[in-house]
């Protein structure tokens, strides 16, 4: 980190979250991270005639882009709070941003749980990435921020994504409809409990003691 980014750090925890397992590094969007993801989201992230999220965010010229993604991650910002926030890390393979690994909670303090979801650019996908990303990312969920169980969802004609999400301990857990391009599509919801999480590289935490503080959960739930 730099001097300037520690200091927001140290100002908005939310923004000093690091994570490593073996290749991988999850970090706090950086303002330079947010340009190069833009870069990897032109480059492709899904092939044009299908649409895997409920929220068409990639329906967008290049033109509006980068505007577009910008004001989504200045919104997860500013209204982070501790009834709920959105905890989105830049996914980076060997050096390389190639994607997102997030979690959005409402009522936190009371719920403790979370709807996981990701995103990894077309040229990254087949090779593991995705199932690293997920599992470094919910050991950081159930070891360090207090979670007790997550949710997750993937369109069923996403056969790829539901299998990620089985790799890394998610059961079927019932059916949901959205229509992201005015046509219905059919959700898996996906549940995954501490118990039943797959884990891969040991994983290196720092930043998450703060954004423990600043969310109001302490101790460390990985602590007795």
């Amino acid at each position: 980190m730099s001097t300037a980014e520690q200091r927001l750090a140290q100002a908005f925890p939310p923004l000093g979250v690091r994570v490593t397992a073996g290749p991988l590094e999850l970090r706090s969007i950086s303002a330079e991270d947010v340009l190069a993801l833009i870069d990897v989201v032109r480059d492709g992230v899904h092939a044009d005639e299908v649409m895997p999220f409920s929220f068409p965010w990639t329906d967008v010229t290049d033109e509006d882009l980068p505007s577009h993604y910008l004001q989504w991650w200045w919104r997860t910002l500013a209204t982070f709070s501790t009834d709920a926030w959105e905890l989105n890390l830049s996914a980076v393979w060997e050096g390389e941003v190639v994607g997102v690994q997030g979690v959005t909670t409402q009522d936190f303090p009371t719920l403790r749980f979370g709807e996981t979801g990701s995103w990894l650019g077309r040229r990254y996908q087949g090779r593991g990435i995705g199932t690293a990303m997920r599992r470094a990312f919910c050991t950081l969920l159930f070891d360090e921020l207090g979670f007790e169980f997550v949710t997750s969802a993937a369109f069923t004609d996403n056969p790829a994504s539901i299998r990620v999400s089985q790799k890394v301990g998610y059961k079927e857990n019932g059916l949901d409809w959205k229509h992201p391009r005015d046509e219905r599509g059919t959700l898996q919801r996906m549940l995954l409990l501490p118990e039943d999480l797959i884990r891969g590289e040991p994983i290196t935490v720092s930043g998450a003691a703060a954004l423990r503080r600043f969310v109001g959960i302490e101790p460390s739930p990985s602590q007795p």
